[in-house]
């Protein structure tokens, strides 16, 4: 399982704490506004800003708040305009770190992410140091419970690119261009979905452990805290029992 997977699954485990979910509803107003306003305001036509929308119901978001950021996307309401960015560096161990954020300052937030590689034993790159070792797609996870033989067979009918059992969950990759496809296929089939997203997955990892391990998740969570970055990506790994004890 890849370390961002990995690092998924802890945080779902975890629970978003009361303090965060205001935190992670700014994330989510920003992805929404955005992908209005570079899509429009209509999700069925613009599947970014149906994955945006699904994600904030997921998360107990008000309509209220979601109809607002689509208004603010498509100028109906008066918002203020952000920039995406992805900046890339490297971690504890030489692991390959890529974060994604949408800013309305750049000078703030190149410097606050700087700040925060450096702290955590890590530096940034130059654009496209690492983004090479990275495969965008979409990935659907299932419980360990699903009927794998027969989830193998809708995924593949429905045009996904693989299926895999890992340690604790089931996943399904599919290329970004068909994600949306393939999960309304499978929802419709009867499958539970447990999360759904359009992500990176590492080409190859990193095994870390120990100090390394503990600096990395540090550093994950410390980039995640900043209210600019909406995803990071790394390619470490790290054991299901060390994560666990280091979270």
């Amino acid at each position: 399982m890849s370390g961002h997977n990995k690092w998924s699954t802890i945080k779902h485990k975890k629970g978003a704490a009361d303090a965060k979910r205001g935190k992670i509803f700014t994330k989510l107003i920003k992805e929404i506004t955005v992908a209005a306003k570079l899509g429009g305001g209509d999700p069925d036509g613009n599947p970014r800003l149906r994955a945006a929308i699904d994600k904030a119901k997921a998360e107990n978001m008000p309509k209220d708040n979601i109809e607002r950021a689509i208004k603010k996307g498509t100028g109906e309401l008066e918002g203020v305009s952000y920039e995406e960015i992805t900046y890339e560096g490297y971690g504890p161990g030489g692991v390959a770190v890529l974060v994604e954020v949408m800013t309305d300052n750049r000078n703030r937030t190149v410097s606050e992410v700087r700040s925060i590689f450096t702290k955590m034993n890590g530096n940034m790159g130059e654009t496209g140091c690492v983004s090479w070792m990275f495969d965008k797609k979409g990935l659907i996870i299932f419980s360990k419970q699903t009927d794998f033989d027969k989830l193998f067979e809708a995924a593949l009918e429905a045009g996904a690119e693989d299926v895999s059992d890992q340690e604790e969950q089931i996943e399904v990759l599919t290329d970004p261009s068909n994600f949306m496809e393939v999960r309304e296929a499978l929802t419709k089939a009867g499958f539970a979905i447990e999360s759904a997203e359009v992500t990176m997955i590492p080409q190859t990892m990193i095994k870390l452990e120990g100090k390394p391990a503990e600096t990395m998740l540090k550093l994950m969570e410390r980039l995640e805290d900043n209210d600019d970055v909406q995803n990071v990506y790394a390619n470490f790994d790290i054991s299901a029992e060390d994560m666990e004890r280091l979270m």
